[in-house]
């Protein structure tokens, strides 16, 4: 299996809102890069929505990031006690700021502080 990223992904552990239909679900991130994020689902509806909205702060910010993405790829990940769904989101839609202050956190963090 070929990884097509392009980016290096570091570890992200923050609940956020994933927008469905401009309705807010709580969503955890685990890791995020400058081109997406990957989530875990908690409570939403069954959809075939691709495009989703985010809403999320970084660690250590006080700024709101949003975003527009698509869903991009959905895989469970299953262990004897849990079964996660988890998908992957690719930015759409980011300003210029939000889209630097990603890029310093991936760099930040790749770097380890």
């Amino acid at each position: 299996m070929s990884d097509k990223r392009k980016n290096a992904r570091v570890p992200l552990d923050i609940y956020l809102n994933k927008y469905m239909g401009g309705v807010p679900y709580m969503a955890r991130a685990s890791d995020i890069s400058q081109e997406g994020v990957s989530l875990a689902r908690l409570i939403e509806p069954e959809q075939d929505t691709r495009r989703v909205g985010l809403q999320f702060q970084l660690p250590g910010s006080e700024e709101v990031i949003y975003a527009e993405g698509e869903v991009v790829r959905e895989w469970v990940e299953a262990s004897p006690r849990h079964h996660h769904e988890r998908s992957g989101v690719r930015f759409t839609v980011l300003t210029a700021r939000h889209r630097r202050m990603i890029d310093d956190y991936v760099t930040r963090s790749t770097r380890g502080h």
